[in-house]
């Protein structure tokens, strides 16, 4: 499968739908760095780094969620309010909070011990996030799910994924402020984070043609 096409598409998306995507994240990207530039003030430079990825798992299943449940929406010809979204994302957060604290634990694990284990697990989990969003799975349930999924698909996925987190994490190096400047990287940190929301798309996108792929092979079965 060509990861151009995918890319493409996704951006389209993103591109034309960016005011209400941005209306939904935008809120909860800020206070997350703002949590974070005032969790960092309090605790100092060398302040455990598992406080700021606590404070991540926090904010991270509600807004990506509410994206998750847009997309959604969107793709099947549905309008959902801010509202709606945020209600389902909040129905949501506890076992997406466990889902996004276990797979942070296992990428990280897999980046302790060499760097392409954790590329490798951060592939293999990447739509464990949709499948417990869009189908309901239990967190346990949507990482095997996910792994299976990717089965065969490693090299497709990693494409994407690459293809749109290599640039944004150089770009987020070289933009990224001092925390002295706490205004800075307050708003540096919430434009990166939207913008990073944009991989999240492209693996909707993979996820809904892979699924599509799915139902012509068993039809044709």
């Amino acid at each position: 499968m060509n990861p151009l096409p995918i890319l493409r598409d996704a951006w389209f998306f993103f591109s034309h739908n960016l005011a209400a995507i941005a209306r939904l994240c935008l809120p909860l990207l800020l206070a997350e760095a703002i949590a974070q530039a005032l969790l960092a003030a309090q605790l100092g430079e060398g302040a455990n780094p598992a406080y700021g990825i606590l404070l991540g798992v926090l904010f991270y299943p509600l807004y990506a969620a509410q994206l998750i449940l847009f997309l959604d929406a969107r793709s099947n010809g549905r309008a959902a309010t801010g509202n709606e979204l945020f209600a389902a994302a909040l129905r949501l957060w506890p076992g997406f909070a466990l889902l996004a604290g276990l797979s942070t634990l296992a990428i990280l694990l897999g980046l302790s011990l060499l760097v392409l284990p954790g590329i490798w697990i951060m592939v293999k989990l990447a739509f464990a996030e949709l499948l417990l969003v869009l189908r309901g799975q239990p967190p346990m349930s949507a990482l095997r799910g996910s792994f299976e999924l990717t089965n065969g698909r490693f090299w497709e996925v990693f494409s994407c994924l690459a293809g749109v987190l290599v640039p944004l994490w150089l770009l987020d190096w070289w933009t990224l402020p001092s925390r002295d400047d706490s205004l800075l990287w307050v708003l540096q940190q919430t434009a990166s984070g939207f913008l990073q929301l944009f991989a999240l798309v492209v693996l909707f996108r993979l996820f809904m043609l892979l699924n599509r792929q799915q139902a012509q092979r068993q039809n044709s079965d």
